[in-house]
């Protein structure tokens, strides 16, 4: 890899370098955001697993997904150890964003599962 690329210092910083890649186009940068063997809950009623299945997943998202892209109101992150618990209120009102990110041996975090939708189920609203 040519390029360097900012990484998350806290597992906050990972919805904003998120927006930020999805703003770029960048689907490369996006998989880094997430462990090698990262579950990703995504698209929806799939499971994807890996980087490299992230990355195509994200290629695909990022050539129909409208942009730009917006940082979600965070809700309150939950720790246990090296373990993070990261949540944002969804402006699409589709429910909920949840991740778990790991802390790396070099301090930094990336996430190694993500739902990003919940659907609400119908007359839930």
């Amino acid at each position: 890899m040519t390029e360097t690329r900012a990484r998350a210092t806290t597992p906050e910083d990972l919805a904003r370098l998120f927006v930020e890649r999805a703003n770029a186009g960048d689907a490369e940068g996006l998989a880094e955001l997430y462990e090698p063997d990262a579950v990703l809950a995504y698209p929806p009623g799939a499971t994807t697993v890996g980087r490299e299945a992230i990355r195509a997943v994200c290629e695909r998202m990022l050539a129909h997904a409208p942009r730009p892209f917006q940082v979600e109101e965070a809700l309150p992150t939950v720790r246990y150890g090296d373990l993070a618990l990261t949540s944002t209120r969804p402006a699409d009102h589709t429910g909920g964003r949840v991740q778990v990110a790991r802390r790396q041996p070099d301090g930094t975090w990336l996430r190694i599962m993500d739902r990003p939708e919940i659907r609400p189920e119908a007359g839930a609203e």
